[in-house]
């Protein structure tokens, strides 16, 4: 008889984790509590600052999750992605065209429909870019609730569709809202990842070179005024897939940092970030054009734009989709999931004043209503669906749960 697994084991458990966690940050922000809980993540922490001048941003909790905490789980899904692209089904170039495909049209569409609903208002224009970014947190974590269900090559192109929304919602803020960057800080970062690049090119597989290296990167980038979050891709890209006997340093790192990953990032992520202050707001917020454009890109750009675009690139390239039309559908609803990029943007966009309760509004309304949607559809369209690759790691899981990170190091023995 097959021994039943306990409950953390499960696939849904980080989900359920997640939306705790979101739940909890909600809950503390608007109780009793809320003005001591946003005080533990907005005070500064002693006289710490990072940049200088104009760009210069005081340190505090808030920060450090968002900024230091989330780079692990960049690199986490970096390290996915690369063994996928590598090994895995995206190693065909014509392949990995289709989440690049939907990744554009998820973020063009979300777009146009917030300029076309503030058209007249030109001075909300500037937040079209607010709904055209996926939480890939949260995403992939409302995904899990449906556990193996969920077909493998649709969790797949969600990650990676996330992974190139992200990146490409980092490059909008660097050439639409980024006023500060600093030059020399951003080319030690491309200096430091052409310099793993070079160290995987000649064949050094010693993970703990990367860790460090990749450290430096982040510290460039947090002080260039990009999103320091980025530093975690890139190291995930220059991390060696295979090293001289056939081991994998790539996918022992990744397992390692499974755990931590699910149980830990993700939740303290989704505690200092979930929350939406609702005190003093009223029916004029939610109505606003800018939390209607927000909520409207989220709950119909986004599966419009991704869905279409991945169909056109299906058909030129030949190419299957990684689900059906329903199935595709419900992916791409639970795209529209923004949260912290979207809040994030919508803050450089406008700032913290009148019009950031509209957009937390917007945000929230439209991720909460994607994430809902999301569920049902693929809930429905996966009833029957038992996916046999949930194990995607392969036989050197067990491998990788002794080295460690770090190679040549063994945790303690197991019994």
């Amino acid at each position: 008889m097959t021994k039943s697994k306990s409950w953390w084991e499960r696939d849904t458990a980080p989900g359920y984790i997640l939306v705790a966690a979101t739940v909890i940050s909600f809950l503390l922000l608007n109780g009793p509590l809320g003005v001591s809980f946003h005080h533990l993540l907005e005070d500064p922490i002693g006289g710490l600052s990072v940049g200088a001048g104009e760009g210069a941003h005081r340190v505090n909790l808030h920060l450090v999750i968002n900024d230091a905490l989330m780079v692990i789980f960049f690199l986490y899904v970096g390290l996915e992605l690369k063994r996928e692209t590598v090994e895995g089904p995206f190693k065909n170039p014509r392949e990995a065209a289709l989440p690049l495909a939907g990744a554009l049209g998820g973020m063009a569409a979300p777009a146009l429909i917030y300029v076309a609903i503030n058209l007249s208002h030109p001075e909300y224009l500037r937040g079209w870019a607010i709904p055209a970014a996926t939480d890939i947190a949260f995403a992939l974590g409302v995904m899990s609730l449906l556990g193996p269900r969920v077909p493998g090559g649709l969790r797949l192109f969600l990650l990676a569709l996330a992974i190139i929304d992200d990146l490409g919602a980092i490059v909008v803020i660097a050439l639409f809202y980024s006023t500060h960057l600093t030059a020399w800080a951003l080319g030690g970062a491309v200096s430091t990842f052409v310099l793993m690049l070079l160290l995987n090119r000649g064949g050094v597989t010693r993970l703990w070179i990367y860790w460090l290296l990749g450290l430096i990167t982040w510290g460039f980038m947090l002080l260039s005024g990009v999103h320091a979050t980025i530093a975690g891709v890139l190291t995930a890209l220059a991390v060696p897939m295979r090293d001289k006997t056939g081991g994998s340093p790539l996918i022992s790192a990744e397992h390692a940092l499974k755990p931590w990953v699910q149980f830990a990032i993700m939740p303290i992520f989704a505690l200092a970030n979930a929350g939406v202050q609702l005190h003093g707001a009223g029916i004029g917020a939610l109505l606003h054009p800018v939390a209607l454009g927000i909520g409207a890109g989220l709950v119909f750009g986004k599966p419009i734009g991704i869905t279409v675009a991945a169909l056109v690139a299906s058909a030129v390239l030949r190419q299957p989709m990684p689900g059906t039309l329903p199935q595709m559908l419900g992916m791409a609803m639970l795209a529209g999931i923004g949260f912290t990029m979207s809040l994030f943007i919508g803050t450089l966009a406008f700032g913290a004043g009148d019009l950031a309760t509209p957009v937390r509004f917007g945000v929230l309304g439209g991720s909460v209503m994607s994430a809902l949607a999301g569920l049902a559809v693929l809930a429905w369209c996966c009833r029957q669906t038992v996916r046999e690759d949930h194990a995607t790691l392969g036989p050197e899981e067990d491998t990788a749960e002794q080295r460690g990170v770090l190679e040549g190091i063994e945790t303690r023995d197991r019994k």
